[in-house]
């Protein structure tokens, strides 16, 4: 008995060094570690830095959507724009931000509609997202400090809690995966119907692109409700040429930016035209 006992202590000792080399404890890294680990994990700061633009074309499936497989369309470009459409019963709703401000269409059921100006939180949280390489890559330059809160079990992995100070303040938590060291949530304050909400956000499905790692998989909800939005990126383009004007202000002027999104290319192709509004 006594052979036996000491057999099955040698073994689990055994496991128990292993899963230690594996993945350190948490008191073994710093948070500057961590991101420093984190950075090389997903392609290094100089490859990161060399990326201007990104265009994503890919499809979302919603529980509060009429339809499953929405084509949607996003457009990054530094230090801050975006555009983002979505199509949905043949009917286009976008959101655009320049930097400084932002609008957005959300057609009626009558197939019209109006660009309106970003709402106060809208701009806020606009003003906060690092829209190309997220929250950790390059923090300092971006005046963004980050402490380590501790490690908790994300989908059955060990992952580094990190606590991310942004610069208007806001304070948000980023889950960095203890054995690949890339980014598997964050999370983030949003305004609700009956008040502030955590929105939870995870990441999966990394793909390698042009040496980058990029998750192609991104699904996002309340922390309290289990229903969640999936997005999937179909195809994704490194540094393809956009021009400002598809991030400036809607409609101007009696004319009206529109962008012309040949999906079928690879990478794919978007191109800016300005015409007419009717």
């Amino acid at each position: 008995m006594t052979r036996i006992v000491l057999w099955m202590l040698v073994g689990c000792l055994t496991v128990a060094v292993y899963a230690s080399e594996q993945i350190p404890a948490e008191h073994d890294l710093s948070a500057d570690q961590i991101v420093e680990k984190n950075v090389a994990a997903r392609g290094g700061l100089d490859a990161w830095r060399k990326i201007q633009t990104m265009v994503w074309v890919g499809h979302v499936d919603s529980a509060n959507a009429p339809a499953q497989d929405l084509p949607f369309m996003l457009a990054l470009k530094r230090p801050n724009k975006t555009r983002f459409e979505i199509t949905v019963l043949n009917q286009k709703a976008i959101r655009v931000f320049d930097g400084r401000q932002g609008w957005k269409l959300s057609p009626s059921v009558m197939g019209n509609g109006d660009f309106r100006p970003y709402t106060m939180d809208e701009l806020k949280s606009a003003h906060d997202e690092q829209v190309i390489d997220g929250l950790l890559i390059d923090h300092q330059a971006k005046g963004v400090d980050v402490t380590l809160d501790g490690t908790d079990k994300v989908d059955g992995h060990d992952a580094y809690r990190l606590g991310v100070k942004l610069p208007s303040g806001v304070t948000r938590h980023v889950w960095v995966d203890a054995q690949s060291f890339l980014d598997v949530k964050y999370d983030r304050q949003a305004r609700g119907a009956h008040g502030p909400v955590t929105v939870e956000v995870k990441y999966s499905d990394y793909k390698n692109v042009d040496g980058l790692q990029i998750p192609f998989t991104i699904e996002s909800g309340a922390a309290a409700s289990g229903k969640r939005d999936k997005l999937t990126i179909d195809k994704l383009s490194l540094n393809p040429p956009l021009d400002d004007a598809m991030f400036t202000r809607p409609a101007s002027q009696g004319h009206r930016n529109s962008v012309s999104v040949d999906a079928s290319a690879s990478p794919p192709v978007l191109r800016a035209m300005t015409r007419p509004t009717p």
